[in-house]
């Protein structure tokens, strides 16, 4: 069976240990079944395999058929296996993102529909899922409007045309990004009590004036970058942290995906927190693929639907 080390992996080792479906297959097995096949239907664990069809499990005990990718991300899907372990693996290793394009042409995928509808499968896989615990510590906030260039309307209005984002970062910790209806105090009173402790040790926002208000009587401090202040002269005032994040961010959404619907906003955020808080960690690719095998079906039907009709 092909295993991947508890160390950082290359690509050209994991080329070397993937190159085929059998490999593929017999490590997706391992990493969704631990302790064995279980049955999707009755979770029997008599499982056999279907002689002539290697890639397809029998139930012993109610006769259901199915394969480590049934019910999964890779769901019918008809690119090699080898083609899908490469294309996680550039999605985790690039910091800044990677395109559509870029993988067809990377991985000879025939047409960029495979390719966009690929790399939605694996961003779909880097959700966070259940209930994340609130950050402490010192926590900085700010918010930054995504959408181009508005020429001939001022600034007040462009913003209005822009897509919301706000940014959550503790200091030496977690990241978290939030496709927002916008910037009030209603809207950030909310992500504040969801993701920020009534304990914090303080939070640090810009002077956007419904901050304040926002707060609910935890430690606030500001600074005031209209007065060209960044860092509290003689402290550690600042907001630079979760800003250089935010570059990031944008690094990506100009120079890598060039531009991106506000429907799809929130996946791009997603695989951008995901790659990010989990940027230290040597088992990135083998903890994505592990999210692949237990995260839900993504049909293109799904993923193209209107805003207002998508589940």
């Amino acid at each position: 069976m092909a295993t991947v080390s508890s160390g950082r992996i290359d690509l050209s080792t994991l080329m070397a240990r993937f190159d085929g479906e059998i490999k593929c297959r017999e490590y997706l097995e391992s990493l969704r079944w631990p302790d064995g096949p279980m049955c999707p239907k009755c979770w029997g664990t008599e499982i056999a395999r279907v002689q002539g069809r290697e890639s397809v499990l029998r139930c012993t005990s109610c006769q259901q058929q199915f394969s480590v990718t049934a019910g999964t991300v890779f769901n019918d899907s008809h690119l090699p296996l080898s083609k899908w372990f490469i294309a996680t693996y550039i999605l985790t290793q690039s910091k800044k993102g990677v395109s559509a394009c870029q993988i067809q042409r990377m991985l000879g995928i025939g047409s960029y529909k495979t390719a966009w509808y690929l790399c939605h499968r694996i961003r779909s896989a880097m959700v966070e899922v259940g209930r994340r615990s609130q950050l402490t510590g010192t926590v900085e906030m700010d918010e930054t409007y995504i959408g181009g260039k508005h020429s001939g309307v001022g600034q007040r209005q462009a913003r209005k045309m822009k897509q919301v984002v706000i940014g959550i970062r503790k200091r030496n910790g977690e990241l978290r990004f939030f496709h927002a209806e916008d910037a009030k105090i209603g809207t950030l009173e909310q992500y504040i009590r969801e993701n920020i402790s009534e304990t914090v040790d303080v939070i640090i926002t810009d002077e956007l004036p419904a901050y304040p208000r926002a707060m609910k009587g935890r430690k606030h401090e500001t600074v005031n970058h209209s007065d060209k202040e960044y860092v509290r002269l003689g402290t550690d005032i600042h907001t630079n942290t979760i800003e250089s994040a935010f570059s990031l961010l944008k690094r990506g959404l100009i120079g890598t995906w060039h531009k991106m619907s506000a429907k799809h906003l929130s996946a791009y955020l997603a695989e951008m927190e995901f790659r990010f808080n989990r940027r230290q960690s040597e088992t990135l690719f083998q903890d994505t693929l592990r999210h692949m095998v237990s995260a839900p079906v993504l049909t293109f039907e799904k993923l193209t639907a209107n805003a207002e009709n998508a589940a």
